[in-house]
């Protein structure tokens, strides 16, 4: 089998002949190929070559579009610092709905206009023409809390969930529009499964989630199943307190970061979820040995079960030894699910 079919087998529950591989890497993939990070994330030919690149070194069974979440936000107009060899950054200080009533005149932008967004869209092209069919291929948008803390600053969008419940729901649903646009058109150029990164979603309890957020979560997630793609859900942090409302999204992938119980996480979510993840990219990956790294991997394989991906909590941090990184490579291909 070659990723592709690995990959999608999984999310489909289908045997498959391994294990797969799909850890995250952005900053050690341009490292890596020697592209320094503000190319990287500008430039989706870099992009491209940088994830082709450590795809082949590792083995990985996909490659992804994911860069920064800077990319929704640019094309609004929002404020957003670029920097030579770190991940574009947005500048809160400077929100681009600071003022609330912005948002009532926010012009809906085009995926396909020539911004940030086309350029990812365009790295979805490319993988297409390289490795379509052989690696799955990954494409990448905001969720609706990550997207409207990146557009309203994240300290004012935790007080609006209390103060202007009406304003976040108006936000959600100018973002659910804009994301879906988004995805169609990875999806048209060719994404077999899209990343949807929701980080600031770990940051409210269970009730503000369940009322506010997941909602919207599931009607991208529906949306993206009815263009016949599929989703990956990335929510960094701790998000133990709603697995089990998170199970009911039907995501096709979802991440658990490492301080999630991946045993809790089944046990909510019930046998049919595939999962990746979780062990701590710091001090579990970047800090660790191959040996400890190995056994911390078959932990995450056996609490989670035959529907299970290789991959650290979240990002692959840069300066990992490619020792480390060979670890989980060599676990994925000795072991079946």
């Amino acid at each position: 089998m070659n990723g592709y079919e690995r990959l999608t087998g999984v999310m489909k529950g289908e045997s498959v002949d391994r294990v797969p591989l799909m850890p995250i890497t952005m900053m050690f993939a341009g490292d890596l190929a020697g592209i320094p990070y503000g190319e990287y994330a500008s430039d989706h030919r870099k992009l491209v070559e940088a994830q082709l690149k450590t795809a082949e070194r590792f083995e990985f069974d996909y490659v992804s579009c994911i860069s920064d979440p800077a990319r929704e936000a640019a094309d609004c107009g929002a404020t957003v610092q670029f920097y030579d060899d770190q991940p574009p950054a947005i500048d809160e200080t400077r929100a681009l709905l600071a003022d609330k009533t912005v948002l009532t005149g926010l012009r809906m932008p085009d995926p396909l206009g020539g911004g940030r967004m086309h350029d990812r869209v365009k790295g979805v092209g490319l993988f297409k023409e390289r490795v379509g069919g052989e690696l799955l291929i990954e494409g990448w948008i905001e969720g609706p809390c990550a997207e409207a803390a990146d557009l309203r600053g994240i300290n004012s969008l935790m007080m609006d969930f209390f103060d202007d419940p009406t304003f976040v729901r108006d936000l959600f649903e100018f973002i659910v529009e804009m994301e879906l646009a988004f995805a169609k058109a990875q999806i048209d150029a060719g994404a077999d499964v899209l990343g949807m990164g929701d980080a600031a979603a770990s940051l409210v309890g269970p009730q503000i989630y369940e009322e506010f957020v997941l909602p919207y979560e599931r009607r991208m997630i529906e949306g993206i199943h009815e263009m016949g793609g599929r989703v990956r859900l990335h929510i960094c942090g701790n998000t133990s307190k709603s697995l089990g409302a998170i199970g009911t999204l039907k995501a096709d992938l979802v991440d658990l970061d490492f301080m999630v119980s991946v045993a809790a996480a089944r046990a909510a979510m019930g046998p049919d979820q595939a999962f990746t993840g979780n062990i701590d990219p710091v001090a579990a990956l970047r800090n660790s040995t191959p040996e400890a790294i190995t056994a911390a991997i078959a932990q995450c394989h056996q609490e989670a079960g035959s529907r299970y991906v290789v991959a650290a909590g979240c990002e692959v941090p840069r300066d990992t030894a490619f020792e480390n990184v060979e670890a989980l490579t060599n676990y994925a291909k000795s072991h079946t699910p």
